[in-house]
C-alpha cells in the first residue's frame, strides 16, 4: 500500500511540498548561501532515503524528492503563507497516527536546519533571520499540536 493511498491529489501535494517549504522559507530569510542551501535541502532527502524504515510517510516523501513547481509568488507570500501550508500538512500526517505525525514534523525541521547550518550568515552558524524562519517553523507545528 502507498502512503499516498488515503489522501486526496490535493492533499498528497501539500504533504509533499512542507519539507520543501520550509527549507525555502530558510534559503530565503537571508541573503547569501543561496547555492551551498538548495544543495543542503536536496542531501537532506538523500539522507532521508538511506534511512528507510523509520517512517512509511517520511520513506514515501523522501523517495519523491522536493516537488518540482512554484506554489508562491513571492518570498513575502512564502513567509505569510508557508507557516499555514505547515499546520495544514502536519494536520495530514497525523491522520496516520502520532507516531508517523511525530516523524513527519522532525523530517521537516530536520530539512530546515540542515538548510540554515550550510551556510554562516553574518559570521554566525544561523543567522538571526534564519533563526527566526525555524522558530516559525516550529510554532506553526506547535500551533497544529495544540488544536
Amino acid at each position: 500500500m502507498s502512503e499516498h493511498e488515503g489522501f486526496s491529489n490535493e492533499e498528497w501535494d501539500t504533504i509533499r511540498e512542507g519539507p520543501a517549504i520550509a527549507g525555502l522559507m530558510v534559503v530565503t530569510a537571508d541573503a547569501g548561501g543561496t547555492l551551498r542551501e538548495t544543495f543542503a535541502l536536496a542531501r537532506a532527502y538523500a539522507d532521508a532515503r538511506k534511512q528507510h524504515g523509520a517512517s512509511a510517510l517520511v520513506d514515501e516523501i523522501a523517495s519523491k524528492g522536493p516537488p518540482r513547481g512554484r506554489r508562491f509568488k513571492s518570498e513575502d507570500e512564502l513567509r505569510q503563507e508557508g507557516p499555514n501550508v505547515l499546520r495544514e500538512a502536519a494536520g495530514l500526517a497525523a491522520r496516520r497516527g502520532a507516531e508517523e505525525a511525530q516523524s513527519y514534523r522532525a523530517f521537516v525541521l530536520s530539512v530546515a536546519e540542515r538548510v540554515a547550518r550550510a551556510h554562516k550568515e553574518q559570521g554566525a552558524e544561523i543567522s538571526p533571520r534564519e533563526q527566526e524562519a525555524l522558530d516559525t517553523i516550529a510554532a506553526s507545528f506547535d500551533a497544529d499540536a495544540s488544536t
